[in-house]
């Protein structure tokens, strides 16, 4: 996992950009003025830097770490942090997560009513939703001893893998996203960043605060801000969960590895909460 302590943001004429380090500040400092010397020097010829801050980046993350559990060699195996919305997130480097996301699903029209359709049963898996559970219990048929916990998101289902652990590299990760239809943007995260993730808190925006929070490293004005709008999110979020169980395919049993994830997994998104997930 990509997560560097030490980050600066650097300048050169009007390029603007961050730079990070494991070891330093000045070596962070250094690193960002180098790369905001590239970026005026794209700007300077006219052209348009590439958009490198989008949600899925193919550098290092630059979020606050929260919380780091190791194993037993002194590696972190989670990390929680919080990205640049304010949510939480769960970092693992071996918990297999998969997103798969799903269309809204919408309340049938006049006609189709009439045509003897009915409105979704409050709880129970949509049409989409069904797909994707088959192609699970699918999957763990064609590959005995796996199992999942499948979890409801506002966006669709999470598929945790419980019976063992995975490097990202694997490629039977590869495999298992194609056929389950994860995002390809997620995919390229997991590469990239050498985890999978998860996100532990609601979106803010699904419980109102419409602002984002000041980007992280704070300085001292900022630090004030953000408990401000910490305060908010927190406040609006106590009514929402994140995600609830929908089934569990294969053994319940799960992975001594993955124990401590899951519980902690399931507490921050307030798995049995009944309350709607956001």
């Amino acid at each position: 996992m990509k997560f560097p302590p030490h980050w600066s943001k650097g300048q050169s004429g009007e390029g603007f950009a961050w730079g990070w380090s494991h070891d330093s500040v000045a070596e962070a400092q250094k690193h960002a003025n180098e790369r905001a010397a590239r970026v005026a020097a794209v700007l300077k010829s006219g052209k348009r830097p590439s958009h490198s801050d989008s949600y899925y980046p193919d550098r290092p993350f630059r979020e606050q770490v929260l919380q780091e559990i190791k194993n037993t060699d002194g590696n972190p195996q989670v990390i929680v942090s919080r990205n640049a919305f304010g949510c939480e997130v769960l970092n693992a480097a071996s918990a297999l997560f998969a997103d798969v996301d799903l269309p809204p699903v919408k309340a049938p029209g006049l006609i189709s009513r009439l045509l003897g359709a009915k409105p979704a049963v409050p709880g129970q898996p949509s049409p989409d939703e069904a797909k994707v559970l088959a192609s699970a219990e699918a999957w763990t048929q064609s590959h005995p001893g796996w199992a999942w916990r499948v979890y409801r998101t506002a966006g669709g289902l999470r598929l945790l893998a419980t019976h063992a652990t995975f490097n990202p590299q694997d490629p039977i990760v590869s495999e298992v996203f194609k056929f389950l239809k994860v995002d390809p943007l997620y995919h390229k995260l997991c590469l990239a960043q050498n985890c999978f993730r998860a996100r532990l808190t609601p979106k803010p925006w699904r419980v109102g605060i419409k602002t984002r929070p000041p980007e992280w490293p704070f300085q001292a004005p900022e630090q004030n801000q953000f408990e401000q709008w910490q305060k908010a999110y927190r406040e609006a979020g106590n009514s929402f969960a994140t995600c609830a169980l929908v089934q569990v395919i294969g053994a319940s049993a799960v992975h001594p590895s993955l124990q401590t994830l899951v519980s902690l997994h399931d507490e921050a998104c307030r798995l049995n909460s009944g309350l709607k997930l956001a």
